[in-house]
């Protein structure tokens, strides 16, 4: 782990992956050691239905055959409510749970909540990141302020 400036804790391959239980999009309780075993890509998004996270969610569905068959799992992350995050999943086809984190215990875990710019001033907000999580447990890539546009082909990129 390492600690950026802003002071969050930043996770490196190898660190044990925080664990959750958060709501999904179908008001189920959804834990990360639900997933122990198999690989799952947990990814940090700020907010449903904008056209930055609509564009990098309608990529991970469109791969996501591709990525079952690889043997991984994905969570989308946001600190939007269950209700907004059903209505995003019904508006866009949505095939994976998206969970909420509405007080962003999570997000600060994982580092991706803190300080960033935004269109030039310094904010607290989610910073778009992405997780692979090993079958141990444990952090196998650790991808901060990622672009939403072309993100998850490069992920695959670096997974194959």
């Amino acid at each position: 782990m390492s600690t950026p400036d802003d002071n969050r804790t930043l996770l490196e391959i190898g660190d044990d992956a925080p664990d959750f239980t958060l709501t999904d999009d179908r008001g189920r309780q959804v834990s990360l050691s639900d997933y122990r075993g198999r690989q799952v890509i947990v990814y940090f998004y700020p907010k449903a239905d904008t056209p930055g996270c609509t564009k990098e969610a309608c990529d991970f569905r469109d791969s996501l055959t591709e990525l079952n068959d690889a043997g991984i799992d994905v969570l989308g992350i946001s600190p939007d409510s269950v209700e907004k995050l059903e209505t995003f999943r019904e508006n866009h086809d949505l095939t994976f749970p998206l969970l909420s984190d509405p007080e962003k215990k999570a997000l600060t875990a994982y580092g991706a909540f803190g300080e960033k710019k935004n269109y030039g001033k310094v904010v607290q907000g989610v910073i778009r990141s992405t997780f692979l999580i090993n079958t141990d447990g444990t952090i196998g890539l650790a991808k901060y302020n990622v672009k939403a546009t072309g993100h998850v082909a490069r992920i695959i990129r670096d997974l194959t």
